[in-house]
């Protein structure tokens, strides 16, 4: 790490990892001093087409080369918004069918937020314990741990909290609340599935109580399970659908999607009731039309399931006490946190990223970019059991 690094650009932990990029191409990320790290992290999910794809490359090229930013959102009418959004309502529920472009996920959550408590008139937001929605204040105030929340205090008022997978605590959404916000996979939580039909059960709730489901896909979105968002595999369409990460195969970009009528909620009283400078950039507008054809026209997709099973058949070891989510969207459960520290860290040394996730201290991430090879994940997984085996002193099987 350079000094100008640590000086002059804010630092959010106090031993950042530091790897000097030089470029990233595919499943690598390659340093200034040439080495190759295969990435099975993707940027936190954000590369699901892997690095600089080349049609994404072509798509920003070519706009950038037209107009970059012309407008504040929603005023001119600029073709590679317009075509993405109409592309995405083509691929979503009939009342999925309008969509809010923004810089980020937290932003979308922020927007969603809003848009719930001006369509409902109500004002109670129900959160799930452990959920992770981004860290803006509206964001942070449905973050169920309070030792990351206290420090920032007060946080936006009526926000209550369930715990997810636990369907008698559903009779606490009533009359009084605006939605219900829940991640359809848990994500700094371990990646959590819902089980014993959950998320159906919330649907049903809310739909019962005139409350809004909003379901935050940022991190499952785009292919990451196995389906377009991770929703269609659990019989449950929401009101509001919260999306970003791999929109744009690494720009900044985020949604959030709901009927017309609802979003019109925007348009008066007040008029303007969100806004955004930069949203629906055009050239960001580009890389996620490009990335969500890709996804579309090619079999990444079902593919992802098919890489799921190679990776739980080649990770069998016993300091992996349990791999938690679907697709590509994996979570090694090790020993204690001290062991998960290790691999990451060793990883690094060998060429190999991976990462943590943000509140299950034992878990170690695994979500490469869709795109990864057959060859590169048997290269990966080796190396993950060599470390393990090294490390902790375990026989090779």
């Amino acid at each position: 790490m350079t000094s100008d690094f640590l000086k002059y650009q804010a630092q959010t932990t106090p031993h950042p990892l530091g790897m000097k990029i030089s470029h990233a191409k595919g499943s690598y990320i390659y340093d200034t001093d040439g080495n190759a790290h295969l990435d099975f992290v993707a940027g936190v999910s954000a590369c699901g087409l892997g690095h600089c794809h080349p049609k994404v490359v072509a798509a920003v090229q070519e706009q950038a080369a037209k107009y970059m930013h012309v407008m504040v959102y929603g005023e001119y009418e600029q073709g590679p918004a317009v075509k993405y959004t109409k592309l995405l309502a083509k691929n979503l529920p009939k009342q999925l069918s309008t969509t809010y472009l923004v810089n980020s996920g937290t932003e979308a959550i922020e927007g969603a937020i809003k848009l719930a408590r001006r369509y409902t008139g109500r004002t109670e937001i129900m959160a799930a314990y452990h959920a992770y929605h981004g860290n803006t204040m509206g964001s942070l105030s449905l973050m169920g741990y309070e030792e990351r929340k206290a420090a920032f205090r007060p946080l936006i008022p009526d926000v209550a909290f369930i715990h997810f997978n636990i369907t008698a605590e559903l009779d606490r959404i009533t009359e009084k609340t605006a939605c219900v916000v829940i991640e359809t996979i848990q994500g700094g939580a371990g990646f959590l599935l819902p089980k014993n039909g959950y998320l159906e059960n919330v649907r049903k709730r809310c739909t019962e109580v005139g409350a809004l489901l909003i379901l935050d896909e940022i991190q499952p979105g785009f292919g990451r399970t196995g389906k377009l968002f991770a929703f269609e595999h659990f019989n449950c369409i929401p009101d509001i659908l919260v999306m970003g990460k791999g929109m744009a195969s690494g720009l900044p970009v985020g949604g959030f999607t709901a009927s017309s009528k609802l979003m019109k909620s925007f348009q008066n009283s007040p008029k303007l009731g969100h806004i955004t400078t930069f949203g629906g950039n055009p050239v960001i507008a580009a890389a996620c039309l490009a990335t969500l054809n890709e996804l579309l026209q090619t079999k990444l997709m079902e593919e992802t399931l098919v890489k799921e099973k190679l990776f739980r058949t080649l990770l069998v070891h016993p300091a992996i006490k349990e791999i938690r989510g679907k697709g590509l969207m994996l979570a090694l459960i090790m020993e204690d946190a001290e062991k998960a520290n290790e691999l990451v860290l060793s990883a690094k040394e060998n060429q190999l990223i991976l990462f943590w996730l943000l509140f299950e201290p034992k878990a170690v991430r695994i979500s490469p970019p869709l795109t990864i090879t057959t060859a590169e994940i048997e290269k990966g997984c080796t190396l993950i059991l060599s470390i393990l085996n090294r490390k902790q002193q375990y026989p090779v099987n």
